[in-house]
């Protein structure tokens, strides 16, 4: 399976290619994608796998991941979507934003962040080498959540979901 992630500038051009190890140990700057589905005033959310060697545990939006060199975002959107949580809807993108967070010493996020929104009434079907579990959270209780306790959510989620909400609540 090919694992190198886009490399890109600030202005979300591609300067070239890395494995997405490399791009995370050295903090480089690469394309990635981050999905949110709701339905009425719920958000799907995920619990990512304890295992992962980043953010294992903590919760997250319905799908995050990269697309892969050549591949267009909106297929490598769809194709995550469906491998990782069994899902297949409509999604459009709302925005994007850079950010960049710290782990440890040698392991960084930072990453061109697009975020796409879609409206789904369903049941996941989570693949456990990615997903722990997911759950639907009230807009208000995530709110309250992320003003109370941040440190149980992706540093990218604690940035996005707010401008998310938003979003939603203007539509």
């Amino acid at each position: 399976m090919n694992q190198d992630v886009i490399l890109v500038n600030l202005h979300d051009e591609p300067v070239g290619t890395a494995t997405k190890e490399e791009a995370h140990r050295r903090g480089d700057l690469h394309r990635a994608f981050s999905v949110f589905l709701y339905h009425e005033d719920r958000l799907l959310i995920q619990q990512r796998a304890f295992h992962k060697y980043h953010s294992g545990g903590l919760w997250a939006n319905t799908c995050c991941s990269h697309p892969r060199p050549g591949e267009e975002l909106e297929d490598a959107v769809r194709r995550r979507l469906k491998e990782e949580a069994g899902i297949e809807c409509e999604v459009k993108e709302v925005f994007s934003f850079v950010y960049k967070h710290r782990f440890a010493e040698d392991l960084y996020e930072h990453e061109y962040d697009h975020v796409f929104l879609g409206e789904y009434c369903g049941e996941p079907l989570p693949d456990p080498e990615e997903i722990e579990a997911f759950r639907w959270i009230s807009f208000g209780d995530l709110k309250r959540e992320l003003a109370e306790e941040p440190e149980k959510y992706a540093p990218w989620f604690v940035i996005a979901a707010p401008r998310v909400l938003r979003v939603i609540s203007e539509s």
